[in-house]
């Protein structure tokens, strides 16, 4: 599996592109906003854009979900149901932060722990992992050892919980429970900025490293 990491929107989210080597089939992770950008990474890799999925509601994650899917005729996968909270109030969101307009939608599909996702021949499994926001999804490829957290964890920080329905305890439990049972050598790309390891964060985040109190 190849994995295009784009950087969109004026907060810099990283949409990534993850293709199936074997079929040329792809899949979008949080398409946030700036769509030429994306569909210029699919033109220029050659790729079919099969499904599309995300990690939660905020804006920037989601705000081209919806018109990426309707270009391409593909399915929205993801987050969980809780996540409604947050995608019903896309059009507050981008009037408030000065983005194009986004309409609410419902995913085609709602995910939750245990489920699995797939396009072309790979296959990623799905935790969910709330605290950031109540419906936040991760997604992980234990095949290919690499994780695509969204705003759960980052390199030497974590989500902010800040936000209605955010919850820092729940946050916390989530990386220690659902995120480091899968391994140190699991590489992450979070929602913003550079990627890690499960295990650099368990020896250094100042937040979750092991032996820092919740």
């Amino acid at each position: 599996m190849k994995v295009f990491v784009i950087p969109v929107t004026p907060f810099q989210q990283n949409c990534s592109i993850l293709v199936c080597e074997a079929t040329r089939r792809a899949a979008a992770v949080d398409p946030g906003g700036d769509i030429e950008l994306i569909e210029r990474a699919l033109t220029k890799e050659g790729v079919t854009l099969e499904k599309v999925f995300l990690t939660h509601g905020h804006l920037d994650h989601c705000g081209a979900a919806k018109t990426l899917a309707t270009n391409h005729g593909v399915p929205i996968e993801g987050p969980q149901v809780d996540e409604r909270f947050w995608l019903d109030q896309l059009a507050a969101q981008s009037a408030r932060f000065g983005f194009p307009p986004a309409e609410p939608f419902e995913p085609d599909r709602w995910l939750t722990d245990g489920d699995t996702v797939s396009f072309g021949e790979e296959t990623l499994d799905v935790y969910h992992c709330p605290g950031h926001t109540p419906g936040h999804i991760v997604f992980v490829s234990t095949k290919h050892r690499i994780a695509f957290v969204g705003d759960v964890l980052f390199a030497g920080s974590i989500g902010r919980t800040d936000f209605p329905r955010g919850n820092h305890a729940d946050l916390i439990r989530s990386i220690r429970t659902k995120l480091w049972p899968l391994g140190d050598d699991i590489t992450f790309v979070p929602g913003h900025g550079p990627t890690s390891t499960f295990g650099e964060e368990r020896r250094s985040n100042p937040y979750v490293a092991d032996g820092v109190s919740a």
